[in-house]
């Protein structure tokens, strides 16, 4: 035994100690148990040596113990290793090879009669329900009622062959799914090898917590509710070009879009309350019209077969509206969409979203309290400050530009407001002769080169360069002229000017209103003055017979208002392009972007 051993070597100090291969706890020699030693045949010191050897000889025997049960679990990690190189192996296939391999597997389950798309699966909770109801369980509990999810696999990971966990989402929620082979009733290896990511699966088990604390659900079975064809990118999607066209792959993959949408449905449910709770009455007009009328653009033609004539997508729904109150409908509105053939941009889209409210017996300056009212309170209600932060740059970890919709709004006269800041004073009456050349003069003095050299055009480029860029917080820039404003009353101090206001925020127009012109000799004037006007401005109006003609049967004193909402949901959502806040934006055919992008820079 050691001890002996090592005693009798003692007995010569001056010799090294000859110890044998277990004293020197070799791997491949068995431990050996040290005896006690002969009472009073060692020294205390020697007691010490022999006990760190027999210390040293125990944790040699707990390694070698470790080993073995790490040799014996290789085949297990094999599994898992295998596994999880399989996924990863599916998902860098090439795009086509992994649908043909998709679409093999839906052919080889449909003709073994399961077919992976069936007509309905029953869930017992919504994903926001299964998440109140079972919050509260503690950590490792599980429950004996079942209960059945259904949504898209976000994310898959395996840990060995035995169990597997699935990131389920639907309505924006997640849910982890921990299917575990002891409890699973149904071929596990199976059923778990053919959900990819992206997949839709019915799931049916026990709610629970991990141990960790993770609400989960546990399977019992899992159903294929609809295969994904395509692999899921793993990184995100940041491509815009594929985000706008391919809205359903954003809304998948990127969460935070998802959010943007449902501010834009708080935004318009908001709106629609508010109006509804002041009794405006919510109505349709039509879409297709004879004359395109209500606002200065240009419009979509359509060809109608059966009347043999042209139609025109309506630019605005104004001059319905306005009937509706000559009809006794005296708070009015309505939320659709309009369609404008201009440019696309930043702020642009050929077609958008706007509300026009009329108010009978209310006048502008009515409408810009309400406008505060409205805005301030949406923005309260929605983001629970009165100011909002938006990146201009879109770089969102930059410090951004502060909003203030703290009522009440800065007020900027038009005309006044540009005397004061380019130190010039305007004609009066800009439609008289020498108005133009001064405009002009102005306009080039300023380097603005108005498309179609009008008057109407001119001012609002003016303003566009001198007065719209201080507009950061909500800034009402007021009294138009009469010749951009042919719908607006006159105003009541100035016959030059009209009762009307544009809000811009954040530089971007927002709001436009007037006090309605509600005269039917001045209006049939103004109509034929931009008739006039359409041999150098094609947005110019037509003269609508229909409109006037309504005017004289009597259209009480009137204030009309309209809201841009894809704009307003850009500023509550800290968007800097309309595309972001719109589903499926107008985008250019794919064969025309590529053609732009292969285009030389030269050209």
């Amino acid at each position: 035994v050691v001890v002996r051993r090592a005693i009798a070597s003692s007995s010569d100090p001056q010799e090294p100690q000859q110890r044998s291969p277990q004293s020197l706890g070799m791997a491949d020699a068995a431990p050996e148990v040290p005896v006690a030693a002969e009472e009073g045949g060692m020294s205390k010191s020697l007691q010490k040596k022999l006990a760190k050897e027999a210390e040293k000889l125990k944790r040699k025997a707990e390694q070698a113990a470790e080993k073995a049960a790490a040799d014996a679990a290789a085949p297990h990690k094999e599994g898992k290793a295998a596994a999880k190189a399989a996924e990863d192996d599916d998902e860098e296939l090439e795009p086509h090879q992994f649908k043909a391999m998709r679409e093999a597997w839906i052919q080889t389950r449909t003709e073994a009669g399961q077919y992976p798309y069936p007509h309905k699966f029953h869930t017992t909770h919504s994903m926001q329900d299964f998440i109140a109801e079972f919050t509260p369980l503690a950590d490792g509990e599980r429950t004996t009622a079942e209960a059945a999810l259904a949504g898209r696999v976000q994310l898959k990971r395996e840990s060995g062959t035995k169990l597997v966990f699935f990131d389920l989402m639907a309505d924006g929620l997640k849910v982890q799914v921990m299917a575990d082979a002891s409890s699973y009733k149904g071929d596990f290896a199976a059923d778990m090898s053919c959900v990819k990511r992206g997949d839709i699966i019915g799931v049916r088990g026990f709610p629970g917590k991990s141990k960790r604390g993770e609400l989960s659900l546990f399977p019992a079975t899992v159903e294929m509710l609809a295969p994904c064809l395509h692999a899921l990118p793993k990184r995100g999607l940041t491509d815009k070009e594929t985000r706008y066209r391919q809205r359903y792959l954003d809304l998948i993959v990127n969460r935070h879009v998802r959010d943007i949408f449902l501010t834009r449905t708080r935004a318009i449910n908001y709106l629609r309350r508010y109006l509804d709770m002041l009794s405006f009455v919510e109505v349709e007009t039509p879409i297709l019209n004879m004359i395109p009328g209500g606002a200065t653009a240009r419009p979509f033609v359509s060809y109608h077969n059966d009347l043999q004539r042209k139609l025109y997508m309506r630019i605005a729904p104004e001059l319905y509206l306005k009937m509706l109150v000559v009809g006794g409908i005296d708070r009015v509105y309505e939320i659709g969409r309009l369609f404008r053939n201009e440019g696309i941009d930043m702020t642009h889209n050929p077609e958008f979203t706007t509300c026009e409210a009329y108010w009978a017996y209310a006048d502008y300056f009515d409408l810009m309290k309400f406008t505060e009212e409205l805005l301030s309170s949406m923005v309260l209600e929605l983001t629970g400050s009165y100011k909002i932060t938006i990146h201009p740059d879109g770089d969102k970890t930059a410090e951004g530009k502060v909003i203030d919709f703290t009522p009440p709004f800065v007020r900027l006269p038009m005309i006044k407001t540009l005397e004061q800041r380019l130190g010039v004073t305007f004609p009066k009456d800009l439609m008289q002769p020498g108005a133009m050349d001064f405009l002009t003069d102005l306009a080039k003095k300023h380097g603005i080169e108005p498309d179609q050299p009008t008057p109407a055009k001119l001012l609002d480029k003016l303003v566009g360069e001198i007065l719209e860029p201080e507009c950061v917080n909500p800034t009402f820039i007021t009294d138009h002229p009469v010749i951009m404003s042919p719908l607006a009353k006159n105003h009541r101090d100035d016959p030059f000017l009209t009762e009307r206001f544009e809000l811009f925020v954040n530089t971007k127009e927002l709001c436009n209103a007037y006090t309605e012109l509600n005269d039917p000799k001045m209006q049939r004037e103004r109509f034929t003055e931009q008739m006039a006007a359409k041999k150098l401005d094609d947005e110019a109006m037509d003269i609508d017979e229909d409109f006037c003609t309504s005017l004289e049967y009597g259209l009480p004193p009137t204030a009309g208002w309209g809201l841009g909402i894809d704009r307003l949901c850009m500023m509550l959502t800290d968007s800097m392009n309309i595309k972001e806040v719109l589903f499926f934006p107008a985008m250019k055919p794919k064969e025309d972007a590529v053609a732009a992008d292969e285009k030389p820079a030269a050209a």
